[in-house]
């Protein structure tokens, strides 16, 4: 049976979601013009909540109405109940609300009415992506008795530097000031998986600790039979025929076209279809994948997709013109939106598109949008995805002039490069550097270097520093490096300090420090903590305890929650109770979908 394991001495990413499906190293945000500072630092521009449009919220539109209204009325979602409670305590105590769900579920949509019946008389803070947050809860408290709600639609562009690190929504909390967001299903996961089991600081680690605090409402993309029972109450011709006609999608999906757009797309590609206009909508879907953020002008679309529509067959599938191919490309479907979207300066895609495409990102498209990034929240947004998607060479490009021009963070970013690729002694060299520059990420990071290097002494020294400064994951390692050497007392006390301040990684090692001890009921209790809060190998390891402890049915029960969520051992695990408990072909099976599910 799989045997516990202690994780969290390893170096992590560090992301900072910029734009859709991008992602970046640790770094500034680039305050742009002074806008939007000003804006932050002038409540009479927020509007009251009653008067806020949800257009301006960031709803997605749908066909107009035979009335000309711009959004059908709001049909009643299951959801509505609790985010309206969750709501409502943010309001009286302060916190983080977020709904999550796919592109085109709803999610804005819900939180804005909620927001709008709930707090009326509320000023709405809605900072411009690109804006540093910091200075906003000294705003507010220098307002005196004004009630202000934050709204961050598409939370993952608000999680860098300057954004909304932890502090600053603990400014809004300590001011009991609500944040209600949203957040697309793809970026939430990647987030919440840099809190899994990771050591060092990061900006990902620091987004996931943010989330790890908010009320999370769930929203899904289908709607259920009671939210189609009252939409087909609903006299709105909009709502009417998407009841009809939704089939598979949901009806604030199907109603925001997504699936049309989709198809139409991927049918485009055909021989003498519109094989040039979908090469354009690949090309801005491409690129935003890769990190580079719209919207993307004539000539750069112009130039990625030849390559695009090369690769896709070329002349044989008769492409048409160019203006016909744009023409075709920014055609509003149902009166509500097109693959390509016309922005002010150019054209980005319609995200619909972005979130739905799996399909690896071509390295040439990375260079491309690296050589196109305009400043330098591009570079480590492009350079960021192409880490996470594997093409190195393209990542370092981006963050070594970043890092040479005295960059911290692409200095930090660059080390755990240059540790990924075998090259540790500048490894270590760059961390030595962004750690006397103070940045604690660096800082453990070179402490888990020298560890591995066998030069525990230094690293200790190096973890200590960083644990005295209140860097959980660097009392987690010093713990874990303590453990090893002997020491258990000061390793419980360091593994209980970073536990209490809610570092689920010490939570995680703690019980299996006190399993080892032959404490089970003080493990079992934080395993179910850690489970509870959804950490898989918690959930496997839980799974062990009640097994040894002849709980079988309940073991069995968090076995399976582990497997369904693709915890690699727990199928493993189950297959061997399953053997125990005389049913062979079943545990059989299992061993066959592991065995055809792994990796080569």
């Amino acid at each position: 049976m799989a045997a516990n394991h202690i994780s969290g001495g390893e170096q992590r990413d560090v992301i900072q979601a910029q734009s859709i499906g991008s992602v970046t190293f640790g770094g500034e945000r680039g305050e742009r013009a002074g806008a939007p500072q000003r804006y932050l630092q002038d409540p009479d521009r927020w509007p009251l909540a009653r008067d806020w449009d949800a257009l301006a919220a960031g709803a997605h539109r749908a066909r107009p109405g035979k009335d000309g209204s711009k959004l059908p009325p709001y049909v009643a979602r299951d959801i509505d109940e609790e985010l309206r409670e969750r709501v409502r305590e943010a309001a009286e105590e302060g916190g983080l609300v977020l709904v999550v769900g796919d592109s085109t579920a709803g999610k804005t949509r819900a939180a804005f009415e909620a927001i709008r019946e709930l707090l009326p008389e509320y000023r709405v803070l809605a900072p411009p992506v690109g804006a540093r947050l910091r200075p906003a809860p000294e705003t507010l408290e220098a307002c005196g008795d004004l009630r202000c709600v934050v709204w961050l639609d598409d939370l993952e562009q608000y999680l860098g530097p300057e954004g909304l690190e932890p502090e600053v929504l603990a400014e809004f909390v300590r001011l009991r000031v609500p944040v209600v967001a949203t957040m697309r299903l793809k970026p939430y996961e990647t987030f919440s998986a840099a809190d899994e089991g990771g050591a060092a600081q990061s900006w990902a680690g620091l987004g996931a600790r943010v989330l790890r605090t908010a009320e999370v409402v769930d929203l899904d993309r289908l709607w259920s039979e009671g939210e189609l029972a009252r939409a087909g109450d609903c006299d709105d011709s909009r709502i009417a025929d998407a009841v009809v006609h939704h089939g598979t999608y949901g009806i604030a999906e199907y109603m925001a076209a997504g699936p049309v757009v989709m198809q139409e797309w991927r049918r485009a590609r055909r021989v003498c279809g519109h094989a040039r206009g979908a090469a354009l909508v690949t090309a801005a879907v491409d690129l935003s994948r890769a990190g580079l953020r719209g919207p993307y002008s004539r000539g750069l679309l112009v130039e990625v997709h030849e390559r695009c529509l090369a690769e896709a067959g070329g002349s044989v599938l008769r492409p048409e013109g160019l203006e016909e191919a744009f023409a075709w490309a920014s055609e509003v479907r149902l009166g509500v939106t097109s693959p390509l979207v016309p922005m002010t300066e150019g054209w980005s895609a319609f995200d619909y598109l972005v979130d739905g495409t799996e399909s690896a990102v071509p390295d040439w498209v990375r260079e491309t949008a690296l050589a196109h990034a305009a400043d330098d929240d591009d570079r480590f947004a492009v350079a960021t995805s192409a880490y996470r998607g594997g093409a190195l060479h393209v990542a370092e490009a981006g963050m070594r002039p970043l890092a040479d021009g005295g960059n911290v963070n692409a200095t930090f970013n660059l080390a755990l490069l240059s540790a990924k690729t075998g090259r540790t002694g500048e490894a270590e060299t760059l961390y030595r550097h962004a750690h006397g520059k103070g940045q604690l990420a660096a800082t453990n990071n070179l402490a888990i270097l020298l560890e591995r290097a066998g030069r525990a002494e230094e690293a200790e020294a190096l973890y200590r520093e960083t644990h005295n400064k209140g860097h959980l994951d660097a009392t987690n390692n010093l713990a874990i490096l303590v453990n090893q050497s002997g020491r258990t007392e000061e390793a419980e006390t360091l593994y209980r300090h970073a536990h209490n301040k809610g570092r689920l990684a010490a939570t995680y090692n703690l019980a299996i420090f006190l399993e080892g001890l032959d404490r089970p009921e003080e493990a079992e209790a934080l395993y179910r903590h850690a489970h509870d809060e959804g950490r898989l190998d918690a959930t496997n390891n839980l799974a062990i305890l009640l097994e040894q402890a002849g709980r079988t049915e309940e073991a069995e029960t968090l076995y399976r929650h582990a497997q369904n969520r693709g915890h690699p051992n727990a199928a493993y695990n189950l297959a061997i109770l399953l053997d125990q408990t005389g049913r062979t072909e079943e545990a059989e099976a299992l061993r066959r979908q592991a065995a055809d599910s792994t990796p080569d």
